[in-house]
């Protein structure tokens, strides 16, 4: 997006960054698939290779690429645990896959997680917020656990508590789509697994609403105000 314009109604893109349209998908649900299960796939199968074995800790999880990690972990037999500030999405995510949800602002983080996991920890916490919360998320960390951070949600300061990283040995790693999009056969490999789960029905695409083009100013207000569940598509 950095070197080609990609916002407008007509667009120019290089072909290794065209894939062609899964079956089974109507349009909007065909735009709105790439990035959200790309960027979960490259950390959770590419990167951490996790199994059925795992649990699989999702901040933000009523995101699209939160609610496409809750499916990928899903897919392989993980426990997928949803984490959620409130209780107000609590059945969406549940209706969405998530074996367990947790309300962060109404429930003991690492008491939960610590309860799911019979106290050996989450292997794996993918996260989109930081923030303090990030020093709990650490504290619910098994032992060489790793935590995945792709964003920055949060705009308070983020904090490490170094001595349960020590103590722990746990490895904190920033994570985005390019690691995976940026090299051609990691690309192949990612989306050769997005369409077989399509196919397979493990993994759907979540649209919360779709914008005609027009409407694109309302479409960006509708997705700061932060309520949506799912995808945001704008149709042209």
């Amino acid at each position: 997006m950095n070197q080609y314009g990609m916002y407008g109604e007509v667009v120019l893109a290089p072909i290794h960054a065209v894939v062609k349209h899964p079956k089974g998908l109507s349009p909007v649900e065909a735009a709105s698939i790439w990035m959200m299960f790309i960027t979960a796939y490259g950390a959770l199968i590419e990167d951490a290779k996790i199994t059925s074995q795992d649990a699989v800790v999702i901040p933000g999880a009523s995101s699209s690429v939160g609610l496409a990690a809750i499916q990928i972990a899903n897919s392989v037999g993980a426990k997928s645990i949803a984490l959620t500030r409130t209780s107000a999405k609590r059945k969406q995510l549940t209706a969405a896959g998530a074996k367990y949800v947790i309300a962060t602002e109404e429930e003991d983080l690492v008491k939960e997680i610590d309860k799911i996991t019979g106290g050996q920890g989450a292997r794996v916490v993918f996260d989109p917020v930081g923030g303090p919360t990030l020093s709990k998320l650490i504290k619910a960390i098994s032992f060489q656990g790793l935590l995945y951070l792709y964003g920055a949600l949060s705009d308070q300061v983020t904090t490490v508590p170094v001595l349960d990283l020590i103590g722990k040995i746990i490895t904190i790693k920033g994570h985005n789509i390019w690691l995976t999009s940026g090299n051609p056969a990691r690309q192949k490999t990612a989306v050769d697994f997005v369409i077989n789960g399509l196919e397979k029905g493990t993994l759907k695409p979540i649209i919360d609403r779709v914008f005609a083009f027009d409407e694109i100013v309302d479409a960006h207000r509708y997705l700061e105000n932060s309520g949506q569940f799912g995808k945001i598509v704008a149709t042209v």
